[in-house]
């Protein structure tokens, strides 16, 4: 396809398709040609599409598709520390996303860095002194590793390569970058970027868990393809808008309703195994849990996303963590407690075979079906409203086809939750897998009837409510 060429942009649209792009991994041609195609689906004329209410006001259009509020970080002083990966060509571009907003960015650059990005391209762009070794003897004649750590408003690490993130996780302390991370008493941000099979290796996985319990805050990775040839999986650093919007959030909580607040919540099926080739599920897309992870770090919140076997995109700015079973969701979600709210949407196997074959079960001639022995599989949903570190607000779902009302109130006081949102999942309603979906809220005191609308409109609807919860909550204390 040529390329295209769009001139005489206002700054304010120019501003506004360069953050959809960042947003939705996209170059602005890119973004501009879906949005000419969108126009053109409304109406096959040329004529049609520039003369559009649409295109008359493309700034408007571009804004009402949800952009992340643009951070004021005015006076802000981030210290950069950027790894080695092919990722770090994407710092220069954050830094001077940070600068425009008046942010000051501080830059440290590790030894592998220096080969993916130049200190002298970087400091240029920073507008600041580049650090790279810890023992400088211009610097640490007053302990320049302690000094760097301590100034800044907020450490940002991007790219985290594999090697960082376990520096940081086993406390090491070997070089500047990995020195100032220990000896820092401000929040820390880390974008990593791997090849996704090192960002799902077990000590990665491990490295991570202790991070996140460390406080460290994470943004991405996103999903996509990678740099390796034939390569693609989860491990791309989140775009600089990502990145932008979350130093936002840290720096400036007042900016987003759920700044600050950390999110569980689960999705999809479960895959429960019969032998190699069978296994016990439900029709569960996932779409209904990605849409509310999604509203959720819309909102400013801190998402981990839990999910079972779905054909669909995980969202971008969440922490994705893939599961099979029912035993693995109920131990990644142990794991990634504490949290202050927790939305279990995932429709949980109930059972699971006693014994797993090792080999495919044969029929056999004559002699029927083979039999299985079920067990019951862990109620996460119950388990989280018992624990010792229960989340503040935490949110059931229920898929019933019959006694909707008296089915969700009993699971309510049963599973020791919040709020249940019940929805009718007979077949007729082509809800499981389908894109809408009708809810009944039911709390311990009230109930509320919401329309029928589609699975990202409830989603929203529920971070609002949450919104609403916790205000209210800081009202009462």
């Amino acid at each position: 396809m040529p390329s295209i060429t769009i001139r005489n942009l206002d700054e304010e649209t120019k501003q506004a398709l360069r953050e959809r792009a960042a947003r939705n991994g996209r170059s602005m041609e890119e973004e501009a040609r879906l949005l000419l195609s969108q126009l053109r689906d409304h109406d096959k004329k040329p004529e049609a599409i520039f003369a559009s209410k649409a295109w008359s006001s493309p700034a408007t259009a571009i804004a009402n598709a949800q952009i992340t509020a643009d951070p004021n970080l005015d006076g802000k002083r981030i210290l950069l520390i950027i790894g080695g990966g092919i990722a770090a060509y994407k710092c220069l571009d954050l830094i001077r996303r940070i600068r425009e907003r008046g942010g000051k960015v501080r830059p440290v650059l590790t030894e592998a860095a220096q080969a993916f990005v130049t200190p002298l391209s970087v400091g240029a762009i920073a507008g600041d002194r580049v650090f790279s070794e810890l023992f400088d003897r211009d610097d640490e004649h007053d302990i320049g590793h302690i000094r760097l750590s301590r100034e800044a408003d907020l450490l940002v690490v991007a790219p985290a390569t594999a090697d960082l993130m376990a520096k940081m996780a086993g406390g090491h302390a070997n070089d500047l970058a990995s020195t100032i991370l220990m000896a820092t008493n401000k929040p820390v941000l880390v974008a990593p970027a791997m090849n996704p099979a090192m960002w799902n290796h077990p000590a990665t996985v491990r490295n991570r868990e202790t991070l996140r319990h460390d406080g460290i805050r994470f943004v991405g990775p996103n999903a996509g393809e990678m740099a390796e040839s034939g390569e693609a999986g989860t491990g791309r650093m989140a775009e600089p808008m990502e990145i932008l919007s979350a130093i936002g959030g840290i720096i400036s909580p007042d900016l987003k309703p759920l700044s600050g607040k950390r999110a569980i919540v689960t999705s999809g099926p479960t895959h429960e195994p019969i032998d190699p080739v069978r296994y016990i599920a439900n029709r569960s897309s996932g779409k209904q849990g990605h849409a509310i992870a999604k509203a959720l770090a819309d909102a400013g919140a801190e998402v981990i996303l839990v999910s079972g076997p779905v054909n669909i995109e995980a969202p971008r700015n969440v922490e994705t963590i893939h599961v099979q079973t029912a035993r693995e969701m109920q131990k990644m979600v142990e794991t990634a407690l504490p949290a202050d709210i927790a939305v279990m949407v995932a429709a949980v196997a109930d059972w699971r075979t006693e014994n797993t074959a090792d080999e495919k079960m044969k029929k056999q001639d004559g002699k029927g079906p083979a039999s299985l022995r079920l067990t019951e599989n862990p109620d996460i949903l119950k388990e989280l409203g018992h624990h010792g570190k229960r989340p503040k607000l935490l949110v059931g779902f229920a898929a019933e086809t019959e006694k909707l009302a008296e089915h969700a109130k009993a699971k309510l006081e049963r599973k020791g939750c919040d709020w249940i949102l019940a929805n009718d999942v007979s077949p007729s309603g082509g809800v499981m897998g389908g894109d809408s979906n009708t809810i009944r809220l039911f709390s311990k005191d009230s109930s509320e009837t919401w329309s029928t609308m589609d699975k990202q409109s409830v989603a929203r609807q529920l971070v609002n409510r949450i919104i609403e919860h916790f205000e209210t909550e800081t009202v009462t204390v």
